[in-house]
């Protein structure tokens, strides 16, 4: 095969090297591999149907396309191994412990408490922290996730427990699914009344697809109907059978509401971790975790919650969460107090960063406030990319006329403002994952954590997008300009709310359908003539109503003669009227129709748009 050429330029041919790209990487990326021109590469994918510029972002498919045409195998270099290799190019390294056995120390174990909603997870963590979680949360849901630590007493030692608060709708899946890999011991609470419910084996699933160990809570044993062993029974089924029965999974009777046998389910914690799990790290490096959560506050600006999973944070460290980075201002506990350091396994609230970080980015401490900035300018540039060759379309030359008419596919586009990071993207999966046909389309144009603000309004005017406020509201004049241009501006403080409004708006950019109505059939039994108007027929309603200006058939020994007639005149006596009910007699005339017969039927209806379910 002879090697692509353009314009009597002969392009570089491959012999099946491989080209490792990142998700998103333009023309431009692909000829500076092969030492091509990128005009000749953006004129190869036009021979091929694809309409692209050359430092526009692509797709994978794309970059696919493209190297088949050329000889070239691409390897898209995924987002974690494309970070791995950012950071070792600062010699950095996430991930590892520092150091040999003599520097790790033990470290408290992290728990995320799991279950189906209405099953006593967040009392569970009321009782644990004698605070009241739940007086602040809309609808009783848990809508961010927080992470506490607790002291218990574990054979005459003090031992400590960081809990990691995952929220408890099952559109928080995806949040509660990174809670779960940030975990050394998952809680699955399970109510003694209710047993195993759907959300109850998601979570277990979550837990073992994390490769955690599981202590079962069976909460509400105060209760009428409890029947704790009865949800033993039901949890073997899954793979979870109780130490009593010969397993290794402890399961701990508790009443969350009264508070009975906590301290027996933290000691199960601390037993689980020793027997199952070497929780240790290294104090003494720079520090490394995850965030929990984060968002922005109007006195103290981006307010990042993060997990310490080794070395030690300090006040004044300089670290990269994300794309956001900054020198730390302060930390505070997870009671507002002000800490100088936190160690492994510690949750802390940290000010100081430049924006505001992902829910799940894992965080680095560095030394340099330059290298720092880098490292958080190329994961910025990566993400938008990423996310604008995700967004791009594929078009090719002989369907480019079709999109443009724009038709057949409808689109709602959508910005979504929320208070905190972890919400904003639950929300934004949720909604991405509604299904109501191919017909239309749902597309987030903007995603951001704060209130909603002018630029917000000023993009949903350009695109016709609705504003969605999660727990936030339109800052200065944003709200006035809004309500000037007509932008559609939501607020919500439940998730599903949220989700169950925009699902009834895309059904109600869907095509109507349509369904049959029948309305009244008519009896001929006699037809009058006419010069005027043609034959009348002299009727008897049978069944129903009929109506002047609606739709009828005629059937005649049972056969349908004609289709899509008018009742265009309806006469009692002299009279001329809208409807004729069942039992009386009239005149019908149906327009140029003549061919109508003694014992002929006439069958109206209309035409009814039909809810969509």
């Amino acid at each position: 095969m002879q090697a692509p050429s353009v314009g009597g330029v002969m392009l570089p041919r491959g012999n099946g090297e491989t080209i490792r790209l990142s998700r998103g990487a333009s023309l431009t990326d692909f000829a500076e591999k092969i030492n091509a021109n990128p005009a000749s590469l953006v004129a190869v994918m036009m021979n091929l149907g694809e309409m692209v510029t050359a430092t526009q972002s692509v797709s994978d498919e794309t970059l696919q396309l493209l190297a088949d045409e050329m000889n070239y195998t691409v390897q898209v270099v995924s987002p974690e191994e494309e970070d791995r290799e950012l950071l070792e190019s600062f010699d950095l390294e996430f991930g590892e412990d520092e150091g040999d056995e003599g520097d790790l120390v033990v470290r408290p174990p992290v728990v995320t408490v799991m279950g189906h909603v209405d099953h006593g997870k967040t009392r569970l963590l009321d009782a644990i922290r004698k605070t009241n979680v739940i007086a602040g949360e809309a609808g009783g849901i848990t809508q961010h996730i927080g992470a506490y630590q607790v002291t218990t007493e574990v054979n005459e030692e003090d031992r400590k427990i960081t809990f990691i608060d995952t929220p408890g709708h099952e559109a928080f899946t995806a949040m509660r699914a990174r809670g779960a890999k940030s975990t050394d011991i998952a809680i699955l609470v399970v109510a003694a009344n209710d047993g195993v419910m759907p959300q109850t084996v998601e979570a277990l699933n979550h837990a073992k697809a994390a490769d955690v160990p599981i202590v079962v809570a069976v909460n509400k044993i105060d209760v009428e109907g409890a029947d704790p062993t009865k949800v033993r029974g039901q949890l073997t089924e899954y793979g979870l059978v109780a130490e009593e029965y010969g397993g290794d999974t402890m399961f701990v009777d508790i009443s969350a509401k009264q508070g009975l046998h906590i301290d027996s389910l933290l000691e199960a914690v601390i037993l689980t971790a020793d027997a199952s799990l070497d929780l240790r790290a290294n104090p003494t490096q720079d520090a490394q975790g995850i965030s929990i959560e984060s968002r922005l506050d109007r006195g103290r600006g981006a307010v990042a919650t993060v997990l310490v999973q080794r070395g030690t944070l300090r006040v004044g460290d300089t670290m990269v969460v994300g794309d956001a980075y900054g020198r730390v201002r302060a930390m505070l506990d997870d009671n507002g107090n002000n800490v100088a350091e936190a160690g492994p396994s510690t949750p802390v609230q940290v000010l100081g960063l430049t924006n505001v970080p992902g829910a799940g980015d894992n965080f680095i401490v560095v030394d340099e406030d330059r290298t720092a900035r880098q490292i958080a300018e190329k994961r910025a540039a990566r993400e938008r990319n990423a996310a604008f060759a995700k967004r791009t379309r594929r078009v090719s030359l002989e369907d480019l006329d079709k999109v443009l008419k724009a038709g057949e596919v409808q689109q709602l586009n959508l910005i979504i403002k929320g208070d905190a990071s972890g919400s904003v993207e639950a929300l934004e999966s949720s909604l991405l994952q509604l299904d109501v046909g191919e017909e239309v389309d749902i597309r987030v144009l903007h995603r951001g954590v704060g209130a909603v603000t002018e630029s917000d309004i000023d993009l949903a005017m350009g695109s016709d997008a609705i504003v969605i406020g999660f727990n936030v509201r339109a800052a200065g004049r944003a709200a006035q300009m809004a309500e000037r241009e007509g932008v559609d501006v939501r607020y919500y403080s439940v998730i599903y709310q949220a989700i169950e409004e925009i699902e009834a708006a895309l059904k109600g950019m869907l095509k109507p359908e349509y369904e049959e109505v029948e309305l009244g059939t008519a009896e001929i039994r006699e037809v009058f003539r006419s010069s005027k108007l043609g034959n009348i027929a002299g009727v008897l309603i049978r069944s129903g109503e009929v109506r002047r200006n609606t739709k009828a058939r005629l059937i005649r020994d049972g056969k349908v003669i004609a289709e899509n007639l008018n009742i265009e005149g309806l006469r009692r006596f002299k009279d001329d009227v809208t409807e004729i009910r069942e039992g009386f007699e009239g005149g019908i005339n149906l327009g140029n129709f003549n061919d109508i017969k003694v014992d002929d039927v006439i069958a109206t209806y209309e035409m009814r748009e039909k809810p969509r379910v």
